[in-house]
């Protein structure tokens, strides 16, 4: 096989097949995928339960660089694909992967992605079922792009949704903010701190469970990537028809990811997170959902805090003619919109 890809393995004929079976099949191959069909047969018998349903993501990733500090492109396709399911209550089960490649990308860093996705699904408790892989002409890509759509089972009467989200709720936070988006930009422009600062790339779908186990009436759980936790809680505040109000001083954020923000002039809550969900419970539940994202597996949510609460447009606190939107309380104790982002800030993030 070619060292590196050319026209011919987007082809359909012998080279495609070889870079699917010696290459990527092979790497992160099982018995439904290695059956060769076009379409993977899915067996869900956790539907039988009445009232359980499926549900179903899919999204682009498009990182540059491919590789940087606590991740890959290939990782972050898995892992964010993931924590949509899991922002459903779903049970994440199956995945697709759809390759993009640019003619002349190394056959090498093809291998290393590969089974760094093999890891990551192993990892997530997934199984990669069917997939598909297209080359464009040289000039015409970044080396790779990758399509990840994800199916999982939502157990019987479990209903998530920013709807949901009523006055008085708290808003809890898995851990420290901002870590993916200044990995993404140091790496990319060659900048270097003192503190070593990588992304928070990682599978949330536990940790949502257990939160979900010790709060029960969760109202939603959302993963503030693009756009950051200002687009999150704007989004839910528009859904739900009230307020965000968020305490700066407990919202973690390290002191690296700070300073580099600040010297970049980039503001925290647009900086995107790809390891770290937003959670919205009752305000009895919270102590115990805190407890839940703190014992979670792997150390994922050992940072989280309770952020904020959920309150009506009418707050006493909040300006008059207030909108559906988010507030910051400050350190000094002034109020401040968090405005969402307006633009491009960081692109190309995931």
């Amino acid at each position: 096989m070619s060292e590196i890809i050319t026209l011919a393995h987007g082809s359909g004929g012998t080279q495609m097949k070889r870079l699917i079976d010696e290459l990527l099949t092979s790497t992160y191959g099982n018995d439904l995928l290695l059956t060769g069909d076009d379409a993977a047969v899915l067996e869900l018998s956790e539907l039988s339960d009445p009232g359980a349903r499926l549900a179903f993501t899919t999204d682009s990733y498009v990182v540059t660089p491919h590789f940087f500090p606590g991740g890959n492109i290939g990782q972050l396709a898995i892992f964010g694909t993931v924590n949509d399911l899991a922002t459903s209550g779903a049970r994440p089960l199956y995945l697709s992967l759809g390759f993009i490649l640019e003619e002349g990308f190394a056959l090498s860093t093809l291998e290393q992605l590969a089974t760094d996705i093999a890891a990551a699904a192993l990892h997530a408790g997934v199984q990669i079922v069917t997939g598909d892989t297209k080359v464009v002409e040289r000039g015409k890509g970044d080396g790779i792009y990758i399509n990840c759509s994800g199916v999982g089972v939502i157990a019987p009467g479990r209903v998530l949704s920013g709807h949901n989200c009523k006055p008085g709720d708290a808003i809890l936070l898995s851990g420290t903010l901002g870590d993916h988006g200044i990995t993404i930009v140091s790496t990319r422009e060659g900048l270097s701190f003192e503190a070593p600062i990588q992304s928070d790339a990682a599978p949330l779908s536990e940790l949502v469970q257990a939160v979900i186990d010790a709060a029960p009436h969760a109202r939603c759980f959302r993963d503030p990537t693009r756009g950051g936790l200002a687009s999150t809680l704007n989004e839910l505040a528009r859904q739900s028809g009230t307020c965000m109000l968020v305490d700066e001083s407990a919202v973690p954020v390290k002191d690296a990811v700070r300073g580099a923000s600040d010297m970049l002039g980039y503001d925290l809550y647009h900086l995107a997170n790809e390891g770290k969900m937003v959670a919205i419970v009752p305000a009895e539940e919270a102590d115990r959902a805190l407890e839940a994202m703190r014992r979670s597996p792997h150390g994922y949510g050992e940072d989280a805090a309770i952020i904020g609460r959920v309150v009506a447009l009418d707050e006493p606190n909040l300006p008059r003619s207030t909108l559906t939107q988010a507030f910051v309380q400050t350190a000094l104790g002034t109020l401040r919109v968090m405005d969402e982002l307006n633009g491009e800030q960081l692109p190309r993030i995931c």
